[in-house]
């Protein structure tokens, strides 16, 4: 499998009270083009950070992140913000729907930053709810939805722009045995299926274990876990 996400040699630190606090140190990472990567470790180890800095959501301190051949540093600010709406999608633990939409409005927001059609956003919402077992539920809020499904709804706005890297941040942190098992089905579906790149932080040995590839982030250091090797 080719390359899609490499960082070389990428450093992060914050600066509190006048004192530079690091984050991450000096990490060289390749994330294969459909990998499914899991990314553990203790709370404050810099797991956000990283998925941020994938994203482009963030800056390192130092060192290079290069995304589908992208230099993400030689973009500016508004440049990176069409780069995201384009090619990345995101799934977070508290699904961030808007409650006076329905499920197929909120889907369809990212779509509204496009030139699509209204007809173009009609076809690609439906499939996207369709993919996530969800067509029955379009015209309900998120109040008239459980936790499980609203999530679900969320990983189809994440997808229904179809962006090559999905990022996703404590998918199943607030959701059930049932529905997290659920919800990670539905990832290794777009993994398997349709060749989602996948990036996941989790505390859960379960989510981890749905991974191709677990990496352990301690200290701001990578580390292999259970199964596979670092890049």
């Amino acid at each position: 499998m080719t390359t899609l996400i490499e960082l070389l040699d990428v450093s992060k630190e914050y600066h509190r009270r006048g004192q530079g606090v690091p984050v991450l140190q000096h990490l060289d990472l390749q994330v294969a083009r459909g990998e499914f990567l899991a990314l553990v470790g203790p709370s404050g180890s810099g797991k956000s950070t990283l998925l941020n800095l994938m994203a482009g959501l963030d800056r390192p301190t130092s060192g290079r992140i290069v995304v589908d051949g992208q230099s993400l540093e030689a973009l500016s600010e508004s440049e990176l913000a069409t780069w995201r709406a384009r090619h990345v999608g995101f799934v977070f633990q508290f699904y961030n729907l808007m409650p006076v939409l329905t499920a197929s409005q909120n889907v369809e927001l990212p779509l509204l930053l496009t030139g699509l059609s209204a007809r173009e956003r009609q076809l690609r919402v439906a499939a996207a709810l369709e993919l996530v077992n969800l067509a029955d539920r379009r015209k309900h809020k998120p109040a008239e939805l459980s936790g499980g499904q609203q999530q679900r709804v969320a990983i189809a706005r994440a997808i229904v722009a179809d962006p090559m890297l999905l990022i996703c941040d404590e998918p199943t942190g607030d959701l059930d045995r049932e529905a997290a098992d659920e919800v990670l089905g539905l990832l290794r579906l777009l993994q398997e299926v349709r060749g989602a790149t996948i990036v996941m932080v989790t505390h859960d040995p379960r989510a981890a274990a749905s991974a191709s590839r677990i990496l352990r982030l301690d200290k701001g250091v990578l580390t292999p876990e259970a199964r596979g090797l670092a890049a």
